[in-house]
């Protein structure tokens, strides 16, 4: 086992920060050291919001962007290993989940691409880097996502109690995790993404503070009945979506049926979507005694509030009450990740993905120095 000092990087759908962490892993434990959030810089979040809603590029404009991540997720782990007083020689490895901006699981070629050039992460800090942590699962027959249920079962699976957790970045997803069955995991849909995209587009805001703005707003039920019947929602897992499917344009066209409606209206509706979507497969799933929360999401009030209105009976709380920080619950979890990589151990859940095996997940990017 190549247990150490591992950072894990992560840059989610909702594009709010490139979270960096710094943990200790071994074989018994993850225990998380600091943590620190990079800002993205407008200019490069308006060209990664432009490719995942399918804005024709070139392939010059893509490799640029591709190098201009991976030195900016390289200025983010360096300025968290001097804010702790540590060198490259103190860590281990790092595990980058990288930008996602395309994710396509369905089709007879299956793809996926997150950009942020490891070599360049590499090179900037003097450190082992895992990387590419998707692909291999989707050649396995997998949709190479959700791969942080893994990492869940690993910390936050209970003998007894019937537990799911609810990780709410753009797209929400669920890890159920129930004592005696495989665990399982899948996207629900829309988190914080289309509440992001409305409120900067009606007041340029990058979120709804508390979701403030849409608890004063009432909820239009046609709207929300129109977006319901998107298929995506009555998909059976394993099952898996991005910001290329759930976006500002995909608002936009159901809101094309219901012209004149006030803004505040819409992000209450947006609100109500994303906790009956999530509310409805906590359900369909068997329901659970504890929804734990993690992810930027877990910070809008209003969103809580309705999800424990729509599922009686469940305790709702954040992951931080069970031990584990649900700010850094992703790049933590790529972390772990790249540990198992280097440990020679399988990153993917077959019962998650539905790939054909269980595997090593994740392409090694070595610095110009021995392993620790």
């Amino acid at each position: 086992m190549k247990s150490g000092r591992y950072i894990g990087v992560m840059s989610g759908t909702s594009l709010d920060g490139v979270d960096v962490v710094i943990a200790a892993i071994d074989q018994h434990m993850v225990a998380q050291q600091a943590s620190y959030s990079h800002p993205i810089p407008h200019e490069l979040k308006l060209q990664i919001l432009a490719i995942c809603q399918g804005q024709p590029l070139t392939l010059s404009q893509l490799g640029q962007l591709d190098t201009r991540l991976g030195r900016l997720f390289a200025e983010a782990i360096n300025t968290l290993l001097k804010r702790q007083g540590l060198s490259h020689e103190d860590i281990t490895a790092i595990g980058c989940h990288g930008q996602t901006v395309w994710h396509e699981p369905q089709g007879d070629a299956p793809n996926t691409l997150q950009i942020g050039d490891n070599n360049q992460i590499a090179a900037a800090t003097g450190i082992t880097v895992v990387g590419d942590f998707r692909r291999r699962d989707m050649a396995l027959g997998g949709q190479g996502a959700p791969l942080v249920p893994a990492f869940h079962h690993a910390v936050l699976m209970h003998p007894s109690e019937r537990r799911m957790v609810l990780n709410i970045g753009g797209i929400a997803n669920l890890s159920l995790l129930m004592p005696g069955h495989a665990p399982r995991g899948f996207d629900t849909g829309p988190g914080n993404m289309l509440l992001d995209a409305w409120i900067w587009r009606q007041q340029g805001k990058p979120y709804d503070l508390d979701g403030a703005w849409g608890a004063g707003g009432r909820i239009i039920y046609p709207l929300l009945q129109q977006m319901l019947s998107d298929p995506y929602f009555a998909l059976s897992a394993p099952k898996s979506t991005g910001r290329e499917y759930f976006n500002l344009g995909w608002l936009e066209r159901h809101l094309a049926m219901f012209p004149g409606l006030a803004a505040q209206d819409v992000q209450a509706t947006i609100i109500e979507l994303t906790a009956k979507t999530i509310a409805d497969q906590v359900l369909l799933s068997g329901g659970c005694d504890r929804l734990l929360v993690c992810g930027g999401g877990a910070r809008n009030l209003q969103l809580i509030a309705r999800l424990v209105a729509l599922i009686p009976g469940t305790e709702v709380t954040s992951t931080d009450k069970a031990g584990i920080s649900g700010d850094d619950m992703e790049a933590l979890a790529f972390a772990w990740l790249a540990w198992r990589t280097l440990s020679g151990l399988p990153g993917n859940l077959p019962s998650v993905t539905g790939a054909r095996e269980a595997s090593v997940i994740g392409a090694i990017f070595p610095a110009n120095r021995p392993l620790r």
